[in-house]
């Protein structure tokens, strides 16, 4: 059995957590890094890639499929690990997804966008977490992520300089300038956070919630809009979250934490 580090990262074929594969993968530290996503294929075309990328890569990097909104599937992921590893050193729940554009385009009800943005932001990720946590304790240092959102922050709905926070003209039906239902799952996945932390004290599990900032992913707009809107390089959030990993911020366990900052709750 290896002595590296063993990591789980949902969602981690596109976006931030592709990043973050990448970052780990160039890391001079070694890492046994499982790349999981919903499609087991594309999880292995982005293995691929990032093999091509980093030839000299120090760690090893396998697909594992997982799809948080899928019971079977997760149980199935927590088997996998458990035979072939034994134990889980790292959990970057990083899977997540924006839905209140779809209602404003008519392709979900109002009702429909809520509960999948719940479903998979916040309730999905709870049961990943519950189920892996086994493993996280037959660690010798674990180590529980979240990646949340810089508008998740209940103090910085205060602020107008955010544009989510924009107030309406009068009168009614307003324009839809914001994504309650993403922005509050993400606010719960804080609150849930928080229990894991204080749940896992006793196991020293260090505990964190990841605002990694406006990134230029295929989360809502997708990333040219984004990039247009101000957002920076999706790099910067991969590179954030593998300092985390690797101790960079272990004074701000149980915090929502901004690369250089906490975030206000």
């Amino acid at each position: 059995m290896s002595n590296a580090p063993i990591i789980l990262i949902t969602g981690a074929n596109t976006g931030i957590g592709f990043e973050v594969i990448k970052a780990l993968v160039d890391s001079p530290n070694a890492y046994t890094i499982l790349l999981g996503g919903r499609s087991i294929q594309k999880a292995k075309d982005a293995v691929k890639l990032a093999k091509e990328q980093f030839p000299n890569s120090q760690s090893t990097l396998s697909a594992i499929q997982v799809d948080i909104e899928d019971d079977a599937s997760i149980s199935k992921a927590f088997e996998e690990v458990s035979t072939k590893y034994e134990r889980l050193d790292v959990l970057i729940n990083n899977a997540g997804a924006l839905f209140d554009f779809e209602i404003q385009s008519g392709r979900m009800t109002m009702r429909e966008a809520w509960n999948k943005s719940w479903n998979v932001n916040t309730t999905g990720t709870q049961i990943m977490t519950h189920t892996f946590v086994p493993l996280l304790l037959k660690s010798s240092d674990p180590r529980l992520l979240f990646v949340t959102s810089g508008t998740s922050s209940l103090t910085e709905t205060e602020s107008s300089d955010m544009w989510v926070n924009k107030v309406p003209a009068k009168g009614w039906p307003k324009q839809a300038i914001s994504m309650p239902s993403y922005r509050s799952s993400k606010t719960g996945m804080n609150m849930m956070m928080r229990e894991w932390a204080r749940v896992l004290t006793e196991d020293g599990v260090k505990v964190w919630c990841i605002s990694p900032g406006f990134l230029a992913t295929g989360l809502g707009a997708g990333p040219a809009a984004n990039k247009e809107m101000g957002a920076g390089d999706p790099a910067l959030g991969g590179k954030f979250i593998k300092d985390v990993v690797e101790g960079k911020r272990d004074q701000d366990v149980g915090k929502v934490i901004r690369s250089g900052s906490n975030q206000p709750w």
